[in-house]
């Protein structure tokens, strides 16, 4: 994993999740985020505009990281990298993907919820892993409980959080908080991006607070 990604992702702790159904919001979208102190920002592939959006943030925002989230193929590992994605994020664990990124330098993070699938992670040298969904796989509870057999796991939990209880989900064992809350689908459709930066300027106080 690259430490200039690792470092970014350490000290903002947030992670948009982010669907894009116009690749024009894209980059208002990212300037948004980015406006709001969160210069991350993981694209998913849910919609036909993901990779586009991808690209155009790539290019346009370069101060922006930029990733892509849902990836289930490698058709699709494939195409985020070719839209310049700094990292892929998987629902679940795909060795293929997984050591497909690996191979390219790529930071991956496949979601895993269960000791099985963090082993099968570990042995191939990953150690920072998206916990997908949170609210439903135990959530905080879940991952202080796997952190006594897996102390060098942290995870990023996706799922289940908003401002509202983002700061329970401030532990050691988290690196990150991930989710749609900070950039709503809803609210990028309404191009009502001043809403996002004041969500995010709102979610990095907490995370500020409890430093």
């Amino acid at each position: 994993m690259s430490i200039d990604i690792r470092k970014t992702v350490e000290e903002v702790r947030l992670v948009p999740v982010v669907v894009i159904d116009d690749a024009d919001d894209a980059v208002p979208a990212a300037e948004a985020l980015k406006a709001g102190g969160v210069p991350i920002m993981e694209i998913t592939l849910r919609t036909k505009a993901g990779l586009a959006a991808i690209e155009s943030v790539a290019k346009s925002v370069p101060d922006i990281l930029v990733g892509a989230g849902t990836v289930l193929t490698m058709d699709q590992a494939k195409a985020a990298l070719a839209a310049d994605a700094k990292f892929v994020v998987l629902p679940g664990f795909d060795p293929k993907i997984v050591d497909f990124c690996i191979e390219k330098g790529v930071p991956v993070f496949p979601g895993c919820v269960t000791p099985t699938e963090i082993m099968a992670a570990m042995s191939v040298g990953l150690n920072v892993l998206k916990f997908f969904p949170a609210n439903v796989y135990g959530g905080i509870k879940a991952i202080k409980a796997l952190s006594g057999p897996f102390p060098d796991v942290r995870f990023m939990p996706t799922g289940g959080a908003d401002d509202s209880n983002l700061q329970e989900f401030l532990i050691p064992q988290v690196i990150a908080v991930g989710g749609g809350w900070l950039c709503p689908r809803n609210v990028i459709k309404e191009k009502n991006f001043g809403a996002i930066t004041e969500i995010c300027a709102k979610s990095v106080a907490i995370v500020k607070a409890n430093a």
